[in-house]
């Protein structure tokens, strides 16, 4: 399944337009950019959309958000034509051992007393929930020495269905070397942890070694 690459540049009137506010409206703005191919009993079933995003924020003059998708976007919204510009990824670009990353991660746990989602909070727990799911989870290993956390953002919205939602947002880089290029290719393709459909998992991957596979 080849993935296409974007970058979506939206500009101070398309931000005026489309109503840009919070990260609902981001998520508008990006899944209306695609086909939707799920059926209501896949959407229930929380299928993959096949569609990842992460919100660069701001810049001097407009907003920037990369956007990974199993199928191509739309040159317009609503009729208006927006800056986005694509590329396919090759077939061999994940074959390489080693990657440069950044993600954009929502750290949580599920209690095993409630069943609820909690928060994880501060930078070292963070990290070493990171370091503990990439290895079990999503096909590579991080060395915590070269891991980067960034502030994390808590993001609060109302959905469509005017529900609130608080989500917790953090921006991690490093260096990850691949321990299963099979679990990798899925976590590249799918994302990674929770909350996708607001922003999180898409990891953004840069080789750093030979491809060898």
């Amino acid at each position: 399944m080849s993935m296409i690459a974007s970058v979506l540049h939206l500009d101070r009137k398309a931000i005026r337009d489309l109503k840009v506010t919070d990260c609902y409206s981001v998520h508008r703005v990006v899944y209306s950019l695609f086909d939707d191919v799920r059926n209501d009993a896949q959407k229930i079933t929380s299928e993959s959309s096949g569609i990842l995003f992460a919100d660069q924020g701001y810049t001097q003059d407009g907003r920037r958000i990369l956007l990974l998708a199993d199928r191509a976007p739309r040159d317009g919204i609503d009729g208006a034509v927006v800056d986005i510009r694509s590329l396919s990824i090759s077939d061999d670009f994940l074959g390489h051992d080693q990657y440069r990353f950044k993600v954009i991660v929502n750290p949580t746990r599920r209690s095993s007393i409630s069943k609820a989602l909690v928060p994880i909070k501060g930078e070292e727990a963070i990290a070493q929930w990171f370091v503990e799911r990439a290895s079990s989870s999503w096909g590579f290993a991080v060395n915590p020495a070269n891991l980067s956390v960034g502030p994390v953002k808590v993001a609060r919205f109302q959905e469509k269905a005017n529900r609130q939602v608080t989500i917790a947002q953090a921006h991690i880089e490093g260096v990850l070397s691949v321990v299963d290029h099979e679990q990798l290719s899925h976590s590249f393709r799918h994302g990674i942890g929770r909350a996708r459909a607001w922003g999180c998992g898409l990891l953004q991957l840069t080789s750093v070694s030979h491809r060898t596979h």
